[in-house]
């Protein structure tokens, strides 16, 4: 999508710290931080957000999530812990209307979260 932040990391048109890259996904680190670590994991294909998914969408999903937990153990969380966090729509939070998740860590996170 020509338009899409996100679509234009993905095309290298804008910088971006890059911790993770493979087929499908991309990780990178967020730009304003709410974690000491805070990186976005997005799939390539742009896909606005998580109720755009449909039944064709499994195994990227299961990539997406992959990259996720191998993020995580890059960055040293995998044994303390993280949060994950796909907003979703307007009310959900959600500004970049390409789907991603966010992957937080580093501190103690609090609870209800927003």
């Amino acid at each position: 999508m020509s338009d899409c932040l996100f679509c234009k990391i993905v095309e290298k048109k804008i910088p971006a710290k890059i911790v993770y890259e493979d087929d499908e996904t991309l990780a990178f680190d967020d730009i304003n931080p709410q974690a000491p670590v805070h990186t976005l994991v997005i799939p390539k294909k742009h896909v606005a957000a998580v109720q755009a998914y449909g039944p064709q969408d499994q195994l990227l999903i299961g990539q997406l999530l992959l990259a996720c937990t191998k993020v995580a153990k890059g960055k040293g969380l995998a044994e303390s812990g993280y949060r994950l966090v796909a907003n979703t729509g307007r009310d959900g939070g959600q500004t970049v209307f390409h789907l991603h998740f966010h992957l937080m860590g580093g501190r103690q996170m609090g609870w209800p979260p927003g």
